[in-house]
């Protein structure tokens, strides 16, 4: 069984961690979700960040998501691919050098990284990003431009390929941005 590193902390989208958790077991990978200085079993608290008008987004409490390993167990070369979640989280797991380190693996062994919304902020701070074309939620395009990197804006509800990389907006771009991360992993859903 292929496995999937899902990087995750307190404050991350509700949405951004649990659907693509959801999906990914349900097409048969063992998801890995974890969070610096937590075990398996712990909990992160997530925030739900909503669209209803207003300038940016909303956000409420979320659910308490049930991490399903230990980040101090993690190796990356034990993994398929790398998602990198939205939300707050991002601001602070940038900071973390492992979080850091774990990210250029992927992208120096040209492993399928799937990253949405602020979860960019962490692939800008682990220089991965110059060269490439990628979306983000539009307050972290800045980021991207800064990184060298080159920010496509699209509706919320699609996703960017480059490369090992597929990139969204945020979470309503979760059917676009789950189907292009399927396909890097070379998973074939048959209808």
């Amino acid at each position: 069984m292929k496995k999937i590193l899902l990087i995750t902390g307190d404050f991350a989208e509700d949405y951004e961690t649990m659907v693509p958790y959801q999906m990914l077991l349900m097409v048969g990978y063992e998801v890995h979700a974890v969070c610096p200085d937590k075990k398996k079993g712990d909990s992160v608290k997530t925030a739900i960040h909503d669209f209803e008008g207003d300038q940016t987004y909303t956000e409420k409490p979320g659910h308490n998501f049930q991490l399903s390993y230990t980040f101090d167990e993690v190796k990356p070369e034990n993994y398929a691919g790398l998602v990198v979640v939205g939300g707050r989280a991002p601001e602070y797991l940038r900071l973390n050098k492992q979080v850091i380190g774990i990210v250029k693996y992927f992208f120096e062994k040209d492993l399928p990284v799937a990253a949405l919304c602020h979860g960019i902020q962490i692939l800008t701070t682990a220089g991965v990003v110059s060269g490439r074309t990628l979306t983000a939620y539009p307050a972290v395009g800045p980021e991207v431009t800064i990184a060298g990197g080159t920010y496509k804006e699209v509706p919320p509800t699609e996703s960017v390929v480059d490369g090992n990389l597929v990139t969204s907006p945020a979470w309503p771009g979760h059917p676009s941005f789950i189907r292009e991360f399927l396909k890097l992993l070379g998973t074939k859903i048959a209808l």
